[in-house]
Parts: C-alpha cells; sequence; structure tokens
C-alpha cells in the first residue's frame, strides 16, 4: 500500500493507493494555521488512523508547498512559511518511525499525470500549475527530475519572454524579482493584467468566462493571457521538449486554452513542426496526493 499526503495552506489531504494504483480510502482536514508542531502531528495522525482502517501499513509520500535543501534538509520557498527552516522529513520519520519521500507538490502533480495519468506512456512529461501561483514539474521515465538546487521545473520565476508594450511596466514579483512568468499566468496575475487594462476588478474565472460570453475586455485580457502562456511555454519546449504538458490548477480549467495556445507556442519553438501536446489533467485536483502517493513507485 502507498500512502501519499498532499500538505497544503489550506488542507491536508491523504490518499491510500492499492498495488494497482486503486484507491483504498481518500480524507482531507484543516491545516494548522501558522503551526509547525500542529502540522506534523496532523500528519503523523492522518497515517495512524488510515493505517488502522485498512488493517496495514504502507510507504508515505509528501508533496509540500516548497522544497527540501539538499544543503540542510530543512524546508525552502514554501509559501505556507510556519514550514521553512524546519526538518519536516526528519520529523516525521522520527514520529513514524519509517523513511519518507518529499517533493514539491508540482512535482507531484506531474508524476501522477505520468504514471497512470493524461501524460500515461510519455517518456517526458511537463506539468504546469497556474493558480494562485505558477509551478512546474519534470518527470522523465516516470522519475521526478530534482536538480542540483532542488528547483527543478520551476518555470515560473524566470522573465517573461519578448514583453511588449502591453506588458509593461513589469510587475514586481513576491520573490523581489520584477516581470516573472508567475506575475501575468497566475490567477492574480490575470486579474490584475485586466484591471491594468480596463480598470476592472474581477477573478480569474470571471474574466474567462465574461469572455465566452462575448465581453470584449475580457476577450482582450485573455488573448494577452494565452500569447504570454504561449512564449512562456515555448521557452520550456525549446530545452526539454516534453512529448505532454498537462496543465494543472484553477485555470487548467479554461477550456480555450487547449484551443488557442498551442498556435503561440509553435509561433515560438524552434522547429519546423509543433507536435508537443497541451492537455489537461486526467486525475483533476487528486493529482497531487496521488503523485504523493507514487514517489514509491
Amino acid at each position: 500500500m502507498r500512502l501519499g499526503i498532499d500538505l497544503g495552506g489550506t488542507k491536508i489531504e491523504i490518499i491510500a493507493l492499492g498495488d494497482g494504483g486503486e484507491t483504498l480510502l481518500r480524507q482531507r482536514i484543516a491545516t494548522p494555521q501558522g503551526d509547525y508542531l500542529a502540522t506534523v502531528m496532523a500528519i503523523a495522525g492522518l497515517v495512524e488512523q488510515v493505517e488502522n482502517t485498512l488493517g496495514q501499513r504502507g510507504t508515505l509520500g509528501i508533496g509540500i508547498p516548497g522544497a527540501e535543501s539538499l544543503h540542510s534538509g530543512l524546508i525552502k520557498n514554501a509559501n505556507s512559511t510556519c514550514l521553512i527552516g524546519q526538518p519536516l522529513r526528519r520529523d516525521l520519520q522520527a514520529l513514524l518511525q519509517r523513511e519518507v519521500r518529499l517533493a514539491n507538490d508540482a512535482n507531484c502533480f506531474a508524476l501522477s499525470e505520468a504514471v497512470d495519468g493524461a501524460g500515461r506512456d510519455a517518456p517526458i512529461v511537463f506539468g504546469v500549475i497556474l493558480g494562485t501561483g505558477v509551478g512546474g514539474g519534470i518527470v522523465v521515465k516516470r522519475q521526478v527530475l530534482t536538480g542540483a538546487n532542488a528547483i527543478a521545473g520551476e518555470w515560473g520565476h524566470n522573465p517573461l519572454p519578448l514583453p511588449a508594450d502591453e506588458d509593461l511596466p513589469l510587475p514586481r514579483c513576491y520573490c523581489g524579482r520584477h516581470g516573472c512568468i508567475e506575475t501575468y499566468l497566475s490567477g492574480p496575475g490575470l486579474a490584475a493584467d485586466h484591471r491594468r487594462h480596463s480598470g476592472q476588478t474581477l477573478d480569474a474565472a470571471t474574466i474567462a468566462a465574461r469572455a465566452e460570453a462575448g465581453d470584449a475586455a475580457c476577450e482582450a485580457s485573455m488573448q494577452r493571457y494565452e500569447k504570454r502562456l504561449g512564449r512562456a511555454l515555448a521557452g520550456v519546449i525549446n530545452i526539454l521538449d516534453p512529448q505532454v504538458i498537462v496543465l494543472g490548477g484553477g485555470l487548467s480549467q479554461i477550456a480555450r486554452l487547449y484551443r488557442n495556445v498551442p498556435q503561440f507556442c509553435g509561433e515560438h519553438v524552434f522547429s519546423d513542426v509543433f507536435y508537443n501536446k497541451i492537455v489537461p489533467p486526467q486525475h483533476g485536483d487528486s493529482s497531487g496526493v496521488r503523485g504523493a502517493a507514487w514517489l514509491w513507485d
């Protein structure tokens, strides 16, 4: 049995997978806010509860909103700030008396879709998170790429390629830089761009819905978004050339992206053909927690 946990800012979710990848049990609880010790104890309590219910012990993988430093073993780059600087894996291993595998939540998403989802059988899968932030994960032959600094796939903090007048001034990112892809392609980034150009304060889902209904300002914002996403993904494709790109996060539910973005990618890809597939996730919001379990594939 494989256990996977998705440690989010608002909820902690656990899944138990059988040998064939079938779901044996799935459960979620609220994440203790700003309390590291309470978070660790909540994770351990979930594992104990699930194993008692199912009557067996499992391997454990955990997807986290950050990364584990390869130098210190402490958590870094986490938007759940109570995790930063903490030895999460060491503490959980001591509590649960077993090896625990950690990975960035975007890596878990990509792994899930590569193993038995929309990227099944593809040698290289790039999993994209388009949500509150922009992240990514790379899976090659069912193995997650971590990288020398544990940041492989973090394309959201590259600068937006070829900024035009409509992209200026470069927005400031929380990371301290300006013009990061995340500041344009996240949900808040789309909302901020629409506000700058139209004066309207709308969230990303409303902008997309109104564009479909014929709202000219919202349609213009969606077209800017799609062109930026195409340029940004083309940079990834020119380096990685994945057979499949799977979009995740809240904005992955916008159907028009799958119709329109490939042509904008193709304009900037260094090739005479564009064979890369851009697809929605097969497992939806289950992908992160399933991928955590598959860290023991």
